[in-house]
């Protein structure tokens, strides 16, 4: 329950830092209507995709870009990246509101700020429309191969939640692999299907569900093996996969999983901070969405610093040895792994002052 419903209050209440700036962005010309959050630049410039969403409400769009851009504060300080945090959201179905005129007028409204926020891919936007947007602005990254880019970012995304994954099972049952281990895969768009091949090549038995039953029958095609479930938060896996959109981690389904681990490429997965105690208290260990997921920030700040590919595919599969430290320090200090891996974040941030 929010004590204040102004941008303000809702900042307060995510982390004691507050954001920096928000930005509302409209052209009634294209019918854009955008937000763009930039929770922090004491590490560099505030990087975060672009979000193309049917909100329900403007007040839904303004919760979701302030919890993912400030996730994104945490996920570059636990990754090492010299960047920020921020994110955008553009309220809309982008299977019928996208065009390339209103992506020209978001891009100059990314232009206006300056290079203190640099867009990128999510939810609802592609590599394509990151092209289109780089004909408007500097400020973006995730572009495609061919517009000097480092192309779609979901293969090293999904490469950073499988050696999280192993790093968990690692911690679990005493052994880095999922080989005889089932996982249950929540939402195989491009990051869920990436992940079930490489969880299939290691061994694991897969499970896979989405709202949307063309992209469940495409990997089912691909992969025959795969079982499709209408669910698998609560089914009976030894891995839990959130990989569509956040908040599926709530209360009710803490305590109905059955799962050991639950590690997935999903954002905000957590509904509560309390849940995180409630997994804990059933022994169920969570590897934090910001650490798991940041493989495509690692590739996208990469491509900033014009970095090997080998280099940037090295330093994602370094997220196994982050994510077991993590873990051992929530054992160590007796605490949970969301909390350990902010302190990790919190350490590096807190070490240089803040500055506008």
């Amino acid at each position: 329950m929010h004590t204040e419903t102004g941008v303000f209050g809702r900042s307060h209440e995510l982390s004691r830092r507050s954001h920096e700036q928000v930005v509302f962005c409209e052209d009634d010309k294209t019918g854009l209507k955008a937000i763009i959050a930039i929770h922090s630049t004491t590490l560099g410039p505030a990087l975060g995709g672009t979000r193309f969403y049917p909100y329900a409400t403007e007040g839904a769009a303004l919760e979701d870009v302030l919890r993912l851009s400030w996730g994104m504060t945490y996920k570059a300080a636990a990754s090492g990246v010299d960047l920020g945090g921020g994110k955008a959201v553009i309220i809309g179905d982008p299977a019928v509101a996208k065009t390339e005129a209103l992506l020209a007028s978001y891009a100059r409204f990314v232009e206006t700020l300056g290079g203190r926020y640099i867009t990128a891919g999510d939810v609802g936007t592609n590599t394509d429309d990151l092209d289109l947007i780089g004909q408007h602005t500097g400020y973006v990254t995730g572009r495609s191969k061919a517009a000097g880019g480092s192309g779609d970012s979901a293969r090293l995304t999904a490469l950073g939640v499988f050696h999280s994954m192993r790093a968990g099972a690692e911690s679990v049952w005493g052994t880095p692999s999922l080989a005889g281990r089932t996982v249950g895969v929540e939402g195989v768009g491009k990051v869920g299907r990436e992940l079930t091949a490489m969880l299939l090549a290691d061994g694991a038995e897969v499970c896979i569900t989405d709202v949307n039953e063309a992209a469940m029958q495409r990997v089912s095609q691909e992969h025959p093996s795969v079982r499709l479930l209408s669910h698998v938060a609560t089914a009976p896996v030894d891995v839990y996969a959130p990989c569509a959109l956040g908040a599926t981690l709530t209360m009710s389904s803490a305590d109905a999983i059955a799962a050991k681990l639950v590690c997935g490429a999903a954002n905000n997965q957590l509904a509560h901070p309390e849940v995180e105690q409630a997994l804990r208290g059933r022994g169920i260990t969570w590897v934090p969405d910001f650490v798991a997921n940041a493989g495509g920030l690692i590739q996208v700040a990469g491509e900033l610093r014009q970095a090997e590919p080998a280099a940037v595919e090295a330093d994602v599969t370094s997220i196994f040895d982050r994510v077991r430290d993590i873990i051992a320090a929530a054992q160590h200090e007796g605490i949970g792994t969301g909390e350990a891996a902010n302190r990790f974040a919190e350490r590096r941030l807190d070490a240089i002052p803040r500055s506008i």
